[in-house]
């Protein structure tokens, strides 16, 4: 039943693909999100390129096989590969159906997962059928499990990926069979009972549907073992995720270029590039302008005092479950995900409108490793009070006197104020979109982590600070300090100041220009 095989396809095929599928292949039924791997623009205009695996459950591992690896079905199918034959996948999908059916568990049978694979673009430049290969079978080779794969363009021709599907279960080396030691009895659902009666209408007949196993009679075998426990982990995904962005980053010598994973604790919605001649331009457009409005949003609520955990919770209520709700009940619909990520966007600003800002920062301390990211927050903290005064006063005024000028001897005036309007709107949006920049200059990736160092060199400072007021208040008592009772040395906290800013500076940018996160959608 175990074999291995490779197949080569060039076939054309027309699907039409759902709008939530497209950019991954038509007509791809699994419920997956748009895959890329798309740059990132870090602090010194050098690219941060994330990479994108996902995995989805499959009820029909016969019917997928054939879709992903049928030249019929294909239009860009450039390779396959099997480690196994189709009668070890037919053998896997009976006995996956029967066990279920004797758990008696409701929902839908999963007879296999699948993982999806974008690989970059310069993967094309490679034999299709050795890339194949070689990705199928590490994973085989990792987790000793058979595999099928098919290797494919979208329509498009803008995303290059790979479907692999696995199996949990393993075949065993002899089959188990079990026998009855007395008759079984099963009702319709194929359930298990102790006594012929449970299974008797008032007839005295049996039930159509129920069944008797009579002793001696086989009444359960197993070609394979159980389903490995460990595929449905929650840290299985992300592990794998791990593992193919090392395997991509193999072929990509130069570090710039390398694969990053996505990092989920991330407060900023990734957004999409669009390709060339993607015909989803206008909606991909759209759908980038409105997560970048609640990124511009992000960063004001970060320096405005609100924590990352706060804006994670507001993110993961507002927009996640919301639009995991909006595709259960109507499917995917752009215009309903941007609606969406504007009313939570509002919710975020009247959080920041709730709060005032902090005041400038003085803790002090004779360092200059200290002082200068002082210095540094107290820079973007200006900013985003300038930004506050233009959102909250002059904006919110230009507004009520448009409202004001009524009547047909105040169109100029109307005119004038409308033209304020656009321009303050304008100069709004502009220095929110700058105020990365400035911390960028300074060698962080985002707003984020600079928040967030800044917050831990704070700590740091502030443990100094107690700790040397205590050494100096016995020392003003007279009391003698005991040996080891020294004054707190200023070099370890320069030194756990300088590896805060390395490991900040180090840290690459979230990806909230050009990544896609699967759980925004």
């Amino acid at each position: 039943m175990r074999t291995s095989q490779k197949g080569v396809s060039g076939a054309n095929a027309t699907t039409k693909a759902s709008p939530f599928e497209s950019e991954i292949h038509p007509s791809h039924k699994p419920s997956v999100c748009t895959l890329c791997i798309s740059p990132c623009r870090g602090k010194d205009g050098g690219m941060t390129r994330h990479s994108f695996i996902q995995m989805s459950k499959l009820s029909n591992v016969k019917g997928r096989i054939s879709y992903i690896t049928s030249p019929a079905r294909q239009e860009n199918l450039y390779a396959t590969y099997h480690t196994a034959d189709a009668a070890f996948w037919t053998s896997l999908a009976r006995e996956n159906q029967q066990e279920f059916k004797r758990s008696g568990t409701e929902g839908t049978c999963i007879e296999a997962r699948e993982f999806i694979i974008a690989l970059p673009e310069k993967f094309t430049r490679y034999d299709p059928q050795r890339v194949l290969t070689k990705f199928t079978e590490e994973f085989q080779k990792r987790y000793n499990v058979e595999c099928v794969s098919g290797l494919h363009h979208n329509k498009a021709k803008t995303n290059y990926h790979i479907h692999l599907i696995f199996s949990e279960r393993r075949l065993l080396p002899e089959p188990v069979v079990k026998v009855a030691t007395r008759n079984m009895f099963y009702d319709e659902v194929g359930k298990h009972v102790r006594t012929k009666k449970e299974i008797t209408g008032e007839d005295g007949q049996i039930r159509p549907g129920c069944t008797v196993i009579k002793k001696g009679e086989v009444y359960e075998s197993h070609m394979f073992s159980v389903k490995d426990a460990r595929f449905k982990q929650e840290g299985f995904v992300a592990e794998v995720k791990e593992f193919y962005t090392g395997l991509i980053n193999r072929y990509i010598s130069d570090p710039e270029q390398q694969l990053k994973v996505f990092d989920p604790q991330s407060v900023y919605l990734p957004t999409k590039k669009i390709g060339r001649n993607n015909p989803k331009a206008e909606e991909i457009k759209a759908d980038n302008a409105a997560r970048q409005e609640w990124n511009r949003t992000a960063d004001m609520a970060l320096l405005t005092g609100i924590s990352e955990a706060e804006i994670l919770e507001v993110k993961q209520a507002e927009i996640h479950e919301k639009v995991r709700q909006s595709i259960h009940q109507a499917g995917w619909l752009p215009h309903l995900f941007r609606a969406i990520v504007g009313k939570a966007r509002a919710f975020l600003q009247g959080l920041i409108r709730q709060r005032a800002m902090p005041p400038k920062p003085t803790l002090d301390i004779d360092m200059a490793e200290f002082r200068a990211m002082r210095g540094l927050m107290i820079r973007v903290r200006d900013e985003a009070t300038s930004i506050r005064y233009l959102q909250e006063d002059v904006l919110p005024d230009l507004k009520q006197q448009l409202a004001a000028a009524t009547g047909i001897f105040k169109t100029r005036e109307r005119k004038d104020i409308a033209g304020q309007i656009q321009q303050t709107e304008q100069e709004i949006s502009h220095r929110m979109d700058a105020l990365p920049s400035i911390v960028q200059a300074e060698g962080y990736p985002d707003v984020q982590t600079f928040t967030a160092t800044y917050r831990k060199a704070e700590a740091v400072v502030s443990q100094h600070n107690r700790e040397l007021a205590e050494w100096e208040r016995k020392v003003q008592e007279r009391q003698r300090p005991a040996v080891k009772e020294r004054p707190p040395e200023p070099r370890s906290v320069r030194e756990r100041l300088r590896r805060l800013q390395d490991e900040g500076k180090r840290q690459q940018p979230q990806p909230h220009r050009r990544a896609v996160d699967r759980d925004s959608r």
